[in-house]
């Protein structure tokens, strides 16, 4: 589960991505695209890209929902807190700042943004989140 404390990644974000998205895409199988679609504010085209194993552009308040529809899982609200209130932690166990964690980030965010995502005060998209998560992991000793 993605708003897991990570200690270890794959070999790229877009691996740990796809680890993430399998996860997401047996949750949609499991109860019906259209059923989640109804449920959630996700549309249905996006929802198929995802069980179709492709990434679909989604924000980390899109996954934290569909997420929360998991036999078990918090809600969505919870569920995107404790992402992010893990790559706080994370930040602080591989002694990270922002501007550490820009320097190595594969997309255009610099470190206010990142601090702003961080903290919620900003909108976060998936990718994002995978990429940022990605990094911190990585430099965790």
């Amino acid at each position: 589960m993605f708003y897991e404390q990570r200690m270890t990644v794959p070999d790229s974000p877009a691996d740990l991505r796809a680890e993430y998205e399998d996860d997401l895409a047996t949750i949609v199988e499991d109860r019906g695209p259209s059923a989640v679609a109804t449920e959630i504010d996700v549309d249905r085209a996006r929802l198929d890209t995802l069980v179709d194993g492709d990434s679909p552009e989604l924000s980390l308040e899109e996954a934290a929902a569909i997420q929360s529809l998991g036999d078990g899982e918090p809600d969505p609200e919870t569920i995107e807190t404790m992402a992010l209130e893990h790559l706080l932690l994370g930040m602080s166990t591989a002694v990270l700042d922002v501007d550490a964690v820009e320097s190595e980030l594969d997309l255009e965010l610099d470190a206010k943004e990142i601090q702003q995502k961080l903290e919620s005060r900003a909108p976060m998209s998936f990718e994002e989140f995978v990429h940022v998560q990605y990094v911190i992991a990585d430099g965790a000793p």
